[in-house]
């Protein structure tokens, strides 16, 4: 199979932005996030931003769009996009990515523009900036947000791939939990089932430019450091009665989309504290996912989770959710104060938590999508407690 999205796709990803900047009177946006040039171009530059190499997509009101790269990354650019207009630079020459978005605004007729302006990396900030004075400036970040909300049957289809990989990951983690295991093997574990599986779902010719291969440092933990949310595997020993964290939150990506998915496991034995605390974590995410439906308020389902850990004598620390796609976090979250209603086709992470600090963490999380009734889960796997 193909992972691929049809050139169609982006066509009309760019016409609702076309739609949304004629109805905010907007002459163009500039698009400086690399996951909002993916969702609207098709293309995402593996050697970045954080290289002094940015990728910048440019989209007039009412024109084709353009797509500002550096030149070792135009052939590929050129390759994978769908914007046909490809405008390459290189290091030291004239502006560099400046040159042809400077040319562009300099027109009489650019008067009101729009960015992401919470999401534009700190390095392209300082020469933009200076390139949009005199200009009306639109925050550009709730309408992509908005955009990227509700997921068609396509990016749901790939998300459930998505996890598939997540629990090909967890799966290759628990058969390799053991007395005596260092950590660091449980991780590299986790890699090479999720790169595996990963791999099956991808075709040698249309999808060359996508890897399967699982990246990023693996969020673990085991003994009483699992009170620590998110240190990463160690070469400590797995020790009998260690319970054993495993966030895959960093790593849980397939064709650039981004999944939540959270599992924990004792080695040999476990304490009855420890079962208490780990039951009241699943049954606050449950509590959540039981109200979780289209109409609900984000804050209500936050509230429902938090509901369970108070009866159970523990104070909230963590928001319940927050939403997946192709940024590790997107809008709507699941937690106080967020208001937004819940629509059919969102997709969550939603997680139960309580950490005792220096004693013990016990945690679970799964990605869902939100149907017309309730939820199905993108990440089914059993949550019972474990004891390997």
């Amino acid at each position: 199979m193909s992972v691929a999205f049809s050139r169609a796709t982006y066509v009309q990803r760019l016409q609702a932005l076309h739609a949304e900047l004629e109805e905010q009177a907007v002459d163009v946006a500039v698009l400086c996030d690399p996951d909002a040039v993916c969702y609207f171009a098709g293309f995402w530059n593996y050697l970045g931003t954080e290289f002094g190499r940015p990728s910048v997509l440019v989209v007039p009101q009412g024109e084709a769009p353009f797509l500002i790269t550096p030149l070792m990354e135009s052939e590929m650019a050129r390759r994978m996009s769908a914007v046909d207009d490809v405008r390459p630079w290189a290091d030291g020459v004239g502006s560099e990515w400046r040159g042809d978005l400077a040319s562009f605004l300099d027109q009489p007729s650019i008067k009101r523009v729009a960015y992401e302006r919470t999401l534009v990396p700190a390095q392209i900030e300082i020469g933009l900036v200076p390139l949009l004075a005199g200009r009306e400036t639109v925050d550009l970040g709730p309408t992509v947000s908005r955009l990227r909300r509700i997921k068609s049957p396509q990016e749901i289809a790939l998300m459930r791939k998505a996890g598939e990989v997540a629990v090909a990951m967890v799966e290759g983690a628990r058969r390799t939990i053991a007395e005596g295991v260092p950590e660091y093997e449980v991780a590299l574990a986790v890699v090479a089932a999720g790169t595996r599986k990963a791999a099956e779902f991808l075709d040698a010719e249309h999808d060359r430019f996508q890897s399967p291969t699982i990246y990023n440092l693996q969020i673990m933990q085991s003994g009483r450091d699992t009170c620590m949310v998110h240190r990463r595997s160690s070469v400590k020993r797995l020790e009998r009665g260690d319970p054993v964290y495993l966030c895959f939150c960093g790593i849980a990506n397939f064709a650039n989309l981004k999944l939540g998915f959270d599992r924990e496991f004792f080695v040999g034995a476990v304490t009855d504290e420890q079962a208490r605390i780990y039951e009241t974590t699943v049954a606050a995410q449950q509590a959540a996912l039981g109200v979780l439906r289209p109409g609900i308020r984000c804050e209500e389902v936050n509230a429902a989770a938090e509901a369970v850990y108070r009866e159970a004598g523990f104070t909230p620390g963590y928001r319940t959710g927050r939403s997946i796609g192709y940024s590790f976090l997107e809008a709507p979250e699941l937690k106080r104060g967020d208001s937004t209603v819940v629509e059919a086709g969102m997709t969550f992470a939603v997680d139960g938590g309580i950490t005792v600090e220096g004693l013990f963490g016990g945690r679970v999380g799964d990605s869902v999508v939100v149907t017309d009734k309730g939820f199905d889960y993108l990440t089914p796997y059993p949550r019972e407690l474990a004891v390997l």
